[in-house]
């Protein structure tokens, strides 16, 4: 077993580094987004399953969360509205509710 790790070559070592901060990195993303969404829109519906997965398989554990673990958040409910009329409308309730209705009425 090596214990002099400046015995291996400069490439290999990149390479460990670069794989070690791609399963980090992949960890952070799964478990941020284990702890930010609901238990209802978690597979299992438990989020402690996902948690103990993730450590205990250290890179498959957060691949397998992120591919099949999360369910997809249902859509708003309400009115769809598509197009630049919606958008126009949008500002205009946000300026509404930032500065107090106008004074004359919005002409379209």
């Amino acid at each position: 077993m090596i214990n002099d790790l400046s015995a291996l070559p400069t490439g290999v070592l990149v390479a460990v580094g670069i794989l070690v901060s791609a399963a980090l990195v992949l960890d952070a993303i799964a478990l941020i987004d284990l702890y930010r969404r609901p238990a209802e829109l978690v597979a299992f519906a438990n989020k402690w399953i996902w948690l103990v997965l993730m450590l205990v398989l250290n890179v498959l554990g957060p691949v397998l969360y992120l591919l099949i673990g999360r369910k997809a958040a249902s859509p708003p409910e309400g009115p769809a509205t598509t197009g630049s009329a919606s958008k126009q409308t949008g500002a205009v309730d946000v300026a509404g509710k930032l500065y107090g209705p106008p004074d004359q009425p919005f002409r379209r």
